[in-house]
């Protein structure tokens, strides 16, 4: 079910109201977990900007749930660093600073590198066939210039090297630290830059190769350089808007 965001000047600042694009849920109530789920991925989708208000009333209404587990969904993604409840104020998505994403950018470029080692210790598995025709698709997408389709793709190649790590703490791990980044949203930008598909692409089918050989320190290490290089293209895009937000009146 797709979402759109309205935007109503009357309610916190211009809070964003969640509309629902042909029908409503069914009035099918939910649970907890899949309430959290649900407003978490949300949040980290296109729909409410870093800094958008987020109200209680529109995404209960939404979901067809009281306000009750809506707050508690709320509450539970504030511990996890997704958004901001400021007392008599509202609740807002979580803007992350500077040094943030350079710290998460450093973990993270850990995290995906002992990934790509364990996966290469395991020789032929299914998910080396999973990168590979991640690939070839990505190389589609780069000659098409198409962002959207590459940016799904880079989700899926990094989640499969994880995946293919066997490490479900590494796992948990990961996928905690990818919701802080809001890595979708980055990604998204970053593969605008001029070139930087190509040279992803290629950054990519480096890897994969390498897991493929099982030279595993050979793999962590084109992974971590992998990492290294995304964050340079995300810090440019921050600095850049850090500085629209400075020079706003």
């Amino acid at each position: 079910m797709s979402v759109e965001q309205q935007q109503d000047n009357s309610h916190g600042g211009g809070a964003g109201r969640p509309r629902v694009r042909g029908g409503s849920n069914g009035g099918s109530g939910q649970n907890d977990g899949t309430l959290l789920a649900r407003i978490r991925d949300l949040v980290l989708g296109d729909d409410y900007a870093p800094g958008a208000a987020l109200s209680e009333v529109r995404l209960a209404e939404h979901f067809d749930v009281s306000r009750t587990p809506v707050r508690e969904a709320l509450k539970q993604l504030q511990v996890e660093g997704l958004v901001e409840i400021r007392p008599k104020v509202g609740t807002f998505v979580r803007r992350i600073t500077r040094r943030e994403i350079v710290e998460m950018f450093e973990v993270k470029e850990i995290l995906e590198g002992m990934a790509a080692r364990l996966m290469a210790r395991r020789g032929q598995i299914p998910e080396l066939d999973v990168l590979r025709a991640n690939l070839d698709s990505a190389e589609i997408a780069t000659r098409h210039d198409d962002g959207a389709a590459y940016a799904a793709l880079v989700h899926e190649f990094h989640r499969t090297i994880v995946r293919g790590s066997d490490n479900r703490k590494l796992a948990e791990h990961y996928t905690s630290l990818m919701n802080q980044l809001s890595y979708h949203r980055m990604v998204l930008r970053s593969v605008q830059h001029p070139g930087r598909l190509d040279r992803s692409c290629a950054e990519h089918r480096r890897i994969v190769e390498l897991i493929t050989e099982k030279d595993g320190v050979g793999a962590e290490l084109a992974m971590r350089d992998h990492v290294a290089a995304s964050a340079r293209e995300v810090m440019a895009d921050s600095a850049i808007e850090q500085t629209t937000i400075d020079q706003s009146p």
